[in-house]
């Protein structure tokens, strides 16, 4: 009773709003991956009996022909019922034709990838669609999440315990570990106290045990972080972008920038600060390039952006990308969107392919592998950000 009593409004608000965006996003992908089975089968001469959206019994439908089409009570996918397909009925020669088991192998093949073939379809042209209206599209890359120390903060808990760069954590406090995040959560968990870390270096495995600190959130004053001191990503560059102060200064990729004035720089984020706090001033930078050091001056060019609250402030930026943090595309023109789109596709095919690969090889956690309830919550989140983000979590 109490238990029931400790829903508030706004929990239920919150539950109904992912139960409404799950319902939509899950019937849009369906729908669409359903009319490609429907479509293939029409068009080799398949009977279609039934096309549903969702399982068991019937709330609403209509028939059309010979096909029912009909919304059923569970909205946890759907299916398109075809004539002969259980090979079972008893059928003339005449209905041979529009039988499914009578088809030829290649007609079969068809009718059963033209679902997930559907689903590719809709992805391009989301992409397609978003590029076209000037969206940026993110393509992550999968060493956005794969558990290797890339940046240590000088004098952290971690560079102490004797963390390097390039270990790969395997478990924390006898937890596998997959993703960083993951690594981050049992940080979290472990609430200050130490935290036992497996990585692997070279052809062996290290336990070290490390104390986090605490870091304080400027925005969350009262949400103290732990931390070991470990960044996502070091301060090496990805690429540079053209018509750029990087450019310019000769910045190439895969330069390590290593000092920026008289700062030490071993994060990427540590470098970004300082570039953003620097627009219009030269700066000294040193990079490892090959081995060997090259000092360069960038002067950063000063960006106007406008924060929350509506003040406006200029920021430097010098033109360089992250390295292995992804993919941004964005059209330049509304003609150059439909091949963008396919770029788009691709990228996130191939990233799923990897992904897939690394599950197999037990890379990646099979945690990552999302249901109907991850799907409702996401679903919920993106919703919160906005109908643009909805629209790209279905692609």
């Amino acid at each position: 009773m109490n238990n029931l009593l400790a829903f508030s409004p706004d929990s239920i608000f919150l539950f109904g709003q992912k139960l409404w965006w799950f319902l939509i996003v899950l019937g849009v992908l369906v729908t669409f991956h359903e009319y490609g089975h429907y479509l293939a089968a029409r068009w080799v001469g398949v009977k279609v009996l039934k096309f549903s959206i969702g399982f068991g019994p019937k709330l609403i439908g209509r028939q059309i022909g010979d096909t029912e089409y009909r919304v059923s009570a569970i909205p946890l996918g759907g299916y398109v019922k075809l004539f002969g397909e259980e090979g079972s009925e008893a059928v003339s020669a005449a209905e041979q034709r529009e039988s499914f088991i009578h088809q030829s192998l290649p007609h079969k093949m068809l009718i059963v990838a033209a679902g997930p073939g559907f689903n590719f379809i809709l992805s391009y042209l989301i992409f397609t669609g978003m590029l076209a209206l000037g969206s940026p599209l993110f393509v992550p890359s999968m060493d956005n999440i794969t558990p290797v120390i890339e940046a240590i903060i000088p004098d952290s808990p971690a560079e102490i315990a004797g963390l390097q760069l390039g270990d790969r954590v395997i478990r924390a406090n006898e937890e596998d570990i997959s993703t960083l995040g993951e690594l981050y959560e049992q940080v979290g968990k472990a609430n200050g106290r130490p935290v036992t870390l497996d990585v692997i270096r070279g052809n062996s495995v290290k336990t070290l045990i490390i104390t986090p600190t605490v870091k304080m959130m400027p925005d969350r004053p009262d949400e103290p972080q732990y931390t070991l001191g470990i960044e996502d990503h070091a301060p090496l560059v990805g690429g540079v972008m053209p018509d750029t102060p990087a450019m310019a200064a000769g910045l190439q990729q895969d330069d390590r920038i290593t000092q920026i004035n008289e700062t030490p720089i071993v994060t990427w984020s540590q470098m970004t600060e300082i570039v953003r706090n620097h627009p219009g001033t030269p700066l000294h930078v040193q990079v490892e390039r090959g081995g060997q050091t090259v000092s360069l001056r960038i002067t950063p060019e000063g960006q106007t952006v406008t924060s929350p609250d509506g003040e406006t402030k200029s920021v430097g930026r010098i033109g360089i990308k992250l390295a292995g943090g992804g993919t941004v595309l964005k059209s330049t023109s509304l003609l150059l969107a439909p091949w963008d789109g396919l770029k788009a596709t691709w990228k996130w095919c191939e990233l799923t392919v990897i992904g897939l690969y690394k599950l197999l090889t037990g890379e990646i956690s099979s945690k990552h592998l999302g249901g109907p309830l991850m799907i409702a919550s996401v679903s919920g989140e993106q919703a919160q950000q906005g109908l643009s983000s909805v629209v790209w979590l279905i692609a």
